[in-house]
């Protein structure tokens, strides 16, 4: 990574102003805030130097969210599993391609550049406007204003279709409904056979309780899609593989920070398996 990726922040002037995110939702500023919070923090779950200097580009007042430490704590540990994910995937294939579907303001390339990777990011059009803002493309960095749903992104990215290929979804899919799920998945398998793909879900329980919070935070969108059985996606066509799922249990570190988690997830294992990190492989269409 080179300090061109970003642009100049030295001078105050510079900073992007409040008007230019009225499109951008709020919760994805929050959660660029936490991961600067708790970069700076001693004992920091995650290390992320580069979320710190987005925010100290964006002329906004962070201080007004009121982030629950648990909250963030969980919101870390996740980020942190995807990037162990994708660092995983890069150790096997280092000029691999990876797509970042939904990448808000995360600064996941920075953190994972190998030096080889070819990455896209891809979110909705006022979202890489926002990014284009705060970081340049470069040879192997490239931003696609598209919705996820809107598959032509994908003939985009097909341009590098000799390179094995990772897809990448944090926090997104859970928000489309299981028809545009299996449109999507079933688009990545026929057209990239071999990729792997990395996201989360919930079940239906996690997804109810989570949908009253977002009714009582009288927040205007909601979580639509869930899953009963974790490897689902199999029937959906040959081929199509569960790998792995990584759940919140899963985490072996004795960080006292993540004690309340780990015991409440132990003592209530509906919670504890309710929320997983699945990884596929989208084999070979048959």
């Amino acid at each position: 990574m080179t300090t061109s990726h970003f642009h100049d922040a030295t001078n105050t002037d510079n900073r992007i102003r409040p008007e230019a995110l009225s499109s951008v939702s709020e919760t994805m500023l929050m959660t660029l805030y936490m991961h600067a919070l708790e970069s700076r923090r001693p004992d920091a779950l995650i290390r992320d130097p580069y979320a710190e200097r987005l925010v100290g580009q964006i002329d906004y007042d962070f201080s007004h969210f009121k982030i629950d430490d648990d909250d963030q704590a969980g919101a870390c540990v996740r980020l942190r599993q995807f990037d162990r994910f994708v660092r995983t995937f890069l150790d096997v294939h280092p000029d691999g391609v990876v797509v970042h579907i939904g990448c808000g303001l995360d600064t996941r390339f920075d953190r994972v550049d190998n030096g080889q990777v070819m990455w896209y990011d891809l979110d909705m059009p006022p979202v890489i406007e926002l990014r284009r803002q705060l970081l340049a493309e470069t040879a192997r960095y490239t931003m696609i204003a598209s919705s996820a749903l809107d598959l032509a992104w994908l003939d985009l990215v097909r341009t590098q279709n000799n390179r094995p290929f990772f897809f990448v979804a944090e926090g997104v899919f859970m928000y489309f409904t299981n028809a545009e799920m299996q449109r999507l998945v079933l688009a990545l398998h026929e057209r990239f056979p071999g990729a792997e793909l990395v996201f989360d879900v919930c079940s239906p329980l996690i997804v109810g309780i989570q949908n009253l919070k977002l009714k009582l935070m009288k927040a205007d969108f909601r979580m639509r899609w869930s899953l009963h059985h974790y490897d689902a996606l199999e029937q959906w066509a040959p081929g199509i593989r569960l790998l792995e799922p990584w759940y919140y249990v899963d985490i072996q570190e004795s960080i006292p920070r993540l004690q309340r988690i780990k015991t409440l997830f132990r003592l209530f294992p509906p919670l504890g398996k309710g929320m997983v990190l699945l990884h596929y492989v989208l084999d070979s269409p048959t």
